[in-house]
């Protein structure tokens, strides 16, 4: 059996999207992780851990779709000041936020999806 990936994206997004990951280096640290722990030197609970999403520029994607500040926040269940501070950078995202515009950051459908 093939595996097929399909995306909305382009090779070119797919590509930009991974351009600052160190696979390898994410490859080590968690086999150091899985040696320390079978050496006794390590707690299964060290495993557990969050990924780290890149910093999304908020203007620049809400700028790539072409929406005001107000739709925006409306999309993202935020005020339009939130986006604002976002973007002028006097706060950040909360991680759920985060994880949100990174979404949407790969695939600029979902916000169609979050109108209705």
């Amino acid at each position: 059996m093939e595996l097929v990936f399909n995306s909305n994206l382009s090779q070119a997004e797919i590509d930009n999207n991974f351009r600052n990951v160190d696979f390898f280096s994410g490859i080590m640290e968690g086999l150091t992780e899985v040696l320390a722990y079978e050496q006794g030197k390590a707690k299964a609970a060290t495993f557990a851990r969050k990924r780290e999403l890149p910093n999304i520029n908020v203007a620049e994607l809400r700028k790539k779709n072409n929406m005001s500040q107000k739709d925006f926040a409306k999309i993202l269940g935020v005020s339009t000041r939130t986006v604002e501070a976002w973007e002028s950078g006097r706060n950040n995202p909360s991680p759920t936020a985060r994880n949100l515009l990174y979404l949407i950051s790969l695939d600029c459908t979902l916000i169609a999806k979050l109108q209705h």
